[in-house]
């Protein structure tokens, strides 16, 4: 269900391949939704969104690293939207979704799929030309 589309690759390799990696926990995520078989899902959300705040971490810093390597000239627009993602993934209610983890990874899935897909396609697409 979430993977890297073709319209997707920005044609640098290192990017390319970390951002497979978040759709690849994104679509963790959407098969944790619909099993069935793990009625208490809030211990598998928590571990989802500690691998998303980590990788994310790390994949931001990578991005960041290889633009100022490039002398990328929008690098500033987008540390400030790398870092809005953070601060929305430290806002991640945890309380909400131990009443309601279904509700949560929805969220998550929706958060993280449309970020993804506008920053990828508006953004990170401009490095790579």
């Amino acid at each position: 269900m979430y993977q890297m589309k073709p319209e997707y690759y920005t044609g640098i390799e290192m990017i390319d391949q970390e951002h497979r990696h978040l759709f690849e926990i994104a679509e963790s995520a959407y098969q944790l939704l619909h099993n069935e078989f793990i009625p208490d899902k809030y211990d598998n959300v928590q571990g989802i969104l500690q691998e998303l705040f980590e990788y994310t971490r790390k994949h931001f810093a990578d991005e960041e690293a290889y633009m100022e390597s490039v002398k990328y000239r929008r690098i500033f627009s987008q540390k400030v939207m790398h870092k809005e993602f953070i601060d929305k993934l430290e806002s991640f209610n945890m309380e909400e979704a131990e009443q309601d983890p279904e509700g949560a990874v929805e969220n998550l899935l929706t958060f993280l799929t449309d970020w993804l897909v506008e920053h990828i396609l508006k953004m990170d697409m401009l490095i790579g030309k």
